[in-house]
């Protein structure tokens, strides 16, 4: 018989520590989050937030923002990808060409 089907079954225990501090972190950060929700509602600035007053000018410019910054962003990373690989094949040829010749192979 199975020992999960049996009455009075338990699961085990965790015993990883990587495991316990995760949990501990959770559980901190709802509790942190439970005691600073009343404080965050009962702020009296009017939903206005840390830029101030937002109006149909500023979101504007915020979304000008967004749709210049992930082609920017996309353009920079492709740009290192480049490099890299472009790096990645030197060294490629050079251990080819290193390979080749007689007087760079070990031995004695």
């Amino acid at each position: 018989m199975d020992e999960r089907t049996q009455a009075g079954w338990r699961p085990q225990p965790v015993t990883s520590r990587s495991v316990r501090r995760l949990f501990v972190l959770a559980v901190q950060t709802a509790v942190s989050f439970a005691l600073l929700a009343p404080v965050a509602l009962a702020v009296e600035d009017h939903g206005q937030g840390l830029y101030g007053e937002t109006d149909d000018k500023v979101v504007t410019n915020a979304g000008f923002i967004l749709i210049a910054a992930f082609p920017l962003l996309i353009l920079i990373l492709s740009l290192l990808q480049w490099r890299l690989e472009k790096r990645k094949e030197a060294r490629k040829k050079a251990e080819k060409v290193r390979n080749a010749r007689t007087e760079w192979r070990g031995g004695w």
